[in-house]
């Protein structure tokens, strides 16, 4: 499995295993740290499917085994079939051990690691999954159990109410209608699944059923429309997906990438979007938020955290994701690129961020996202 693996006993490594959309970014960031450290450090990346773009940002890399059927969800580009293999947490440490990796970030298989903390421990590898424990990363992506610890904790946080059957729905829908509403399954990333519902009627002139279908960014959809669709979905009476009913909070949105250390904010960088620019920059009213809200979850590692402000302004926590986010490349463009602020501290290369000293560097500034592409050769893994 391993390719173009140039191994060095005289220095450490660095992992990124498979991300969910900002990897290739997150290696581009550790090459020009590498290129600018007085102390070398090797930088390796696994994947479970050929990532050219990815692996090409790599000094050495290896393909991840497959679990199962649906470890490649069925919606990847190139679905292969599942294989029977060592667990993939067994196969990153045993290479990880080789290679003398002093730091792993396991990218979306954090709970399949964080369960074998010790062992990584005692190998001597920085294990970054997002938390410190199992328990921590489960109610992390459990939005219902999330929000429930948040209120435990006094954290604001977006309300939310559990369904599983149309009779569940309608009962919540009659007591909670009288707000703007959304829905979103309890477990998901990428806004699958999240829809704005319209409580129009279809006599209602100002309601056009053809306008949601046709205006699909707007993740807009009606009401009795949605109820319909559920109560008939084939695909949940095979796979019950539980959802979640919530107000639709009106305010801005924003993405706040955190590097933390056992529930310090060590630093953050937030960003909001308007059109396709993205604003970056560091806000206090979100950070007196998060950084409450990392201490409570315990959070480790690079995570992101999205906020939204209610119809009074105050912002409330809609969720941690335990990965970087997508966007975590947009950083470096104030001047403080959070990849290296994380590693170069893990590494060893520069003494442990104080989030303070990392808000003076800020330079705020505007983003917005390109459109780019590589070739993709055929080659054996």
């Amino acid at each position: 499995m391993p390719s173009d693996t140039r191994t060095t006993t005289d220095i450490a490594s660095v992992w990124l295993a498979e991300g969910q959309s900002s990897q290739r970014d997150m290696l581009a960031s550790l090459q020009a740290l590498k290129a600018t450290s007085n102390t070398p450090f090797h930088v390796i990346a696994s994947h479970r499917h050929n990532r050219p773009e990815i692996f090409e940002c790599a000094d050495s890399i290896y393909r991840e085994p497959h679990l199962s059927i649906s470890d490649d969800e069925s919606l990847t580009d190139n679905p292969v079939e599942a294989e029977p293999t060592m667990p993939r947490w067994q196969f990153v440490l045993e290479q990880a051990q080789q290679q003398k990796v002093k730091v792993l970030l396991t990218g979306r298989n954090g709970i399949d690691y964080e369960a074998h903390r010790d062992t990584f421990s005692a190998a001597g590898i920085r294990l970054l999954t997002g938390a410190t424990s199992v328990d921590a990363l489960e109610s992390i992506d459990d939005k219902f159990a999330f929000m429930q610890q948040c209120h435990a904790h006094n954290i604001p946080v977006a309300d939310a109410w559990r369904f599983d059957t149309t009779a569940e729905l309608k009962a919540l829908l009659a007591q909670h209608s009288h707000q703007p509403l959304c829905v979103k399954p309890v477990t998901g990333i990428f806004a699958q699944g999240f829809w704005r519902l319209d409580s129009s009627k279809a006599s209602d002139e100002t309601y056009d059923s053809f306008e949601h279908l046709y205006f699909t960014e707007a993740k807009k959809i009606n009401t009795q429309q949605f109820i319909s669709a559920y109560t008939n979905s084939q695909m949940v009476k095979e796979r019950p997906i539980p959802m979640l009913l919530m107000p639709f909070l009106p305010g801005q949105e924003y993405s706040i990438d955190v590097v933390c250390e056992y529930g310090e904010v060590l630093a953050a960088i937030t960003r909001h979007k308007t059109g396709k620019v993205q604003h970056i920059g560091y806000e206090k009213p979100v950070m007196e938020v998060v950084v409450p809200l990392i201490k409570a979850f315990g959070c480790d590692g690079i995570v992101s955290v999205q906020t939204k402000a209610d119809d009074e302004g105050l912002h409330r926590v809609l969720e941690i994701n335990s990965r970087p986010s997508g966007g975590i490349g947009y950083t470096a463009h104030s001047g403080v690129d959070l990849t290296q602020v994380g590693f170069g501290y893990w590494l060893g290369l520069t003494d442990k961020p104080k989030l303070e000293d990392i808000v003076k560097e800020i330079t705020p500034c505007q983003v917005r996202s390109i459109m780019t592409s590589v070739k993709i050769e055929e080659q054996a893994l």
